[in-house]
């Protein structure tokens, strides 16, 4: 599933359907224009983000593999090559309560054209997968507006269960974790 990494490299992580790699300049333009539309952005800022700030967003991917090693992936169908959306693992440092400080936060965004294929809840997967191999069993998070009824499905399908609700930027959310069973994969 993966291919071979060291403490600061991305994996390149396959899915039946989906390929998941570290961003490259190259990703730049896929990703402004996903982080620019209306739709996607409803229930994350709820403003398109600028040019400038989809590029601030694409560097802090690179740097969280390069100090944590982990991040976000850029997700592709891997018959198409069609750019899916992204996914990964964050420290974002939120400031929020309660605090999330120290769980990795897994997040996912698609392209609208890639909503509704399950494609969110396969990428997924398969991070929560690569890091519970690679860090062992710990608990990770995730923030969810309430209305977004898509990301709750995939929280739900991913076994996040609900343990706070708050605000974030004036804006509510729910925040989820999934906590580690004994039945989790042990570390590399």
């Amino acid at each position: 599933m993966t291919t071979p990494d060291d403490a600061h490299s991305a994996p390149t992580l396959e899915t039946r359907r989906l390929c998941l790699r570290v961003h490259s300049v190259s990703d730049f333009e896929d990703c402004a224009a996903m982080w620019s539309d209306p739709q996607v952005m409803r229930y994350l800022s709820g403003r398109p983000f600028t040019r400038e700030e989809s590029w601030a967003r694409l560097l802090r991917y690179i740097g969280h593999w390069q100090l944590l090693g982990f991040g976000f992936w850029v997700v592709r169908e891997k018959t198409t090559g069609r750019f899916v959306g992204e996914v990964g693992l964050a420290d974002l440092r939120r400031d929020l309560q309660p605090s999330i400080d120290g769980a990795p936060e897994i997040g996912w965004v698609l392209s609208p054209w890639a909503h509704g294929n399950g494609f969110a809840t396969e990428a997924a997967s398969a991070a929560l997968g690569w890091i519970a191999t690679r860090f062992g069993p710990l608990r990770t998070v995730c923030i969810i507006h309430p209305e977004n009824s898509a990301s709750l499905s995939v929280a739900q399908k991913c076994s996040f269960t609900e343990f706070a609700r708050t605000t974030y930027k004036d804006s509510p959310i729910i925040l989820f974790e999934r906590v580690p069973s004994p039945k989790d994969p042990s570390p590399r």
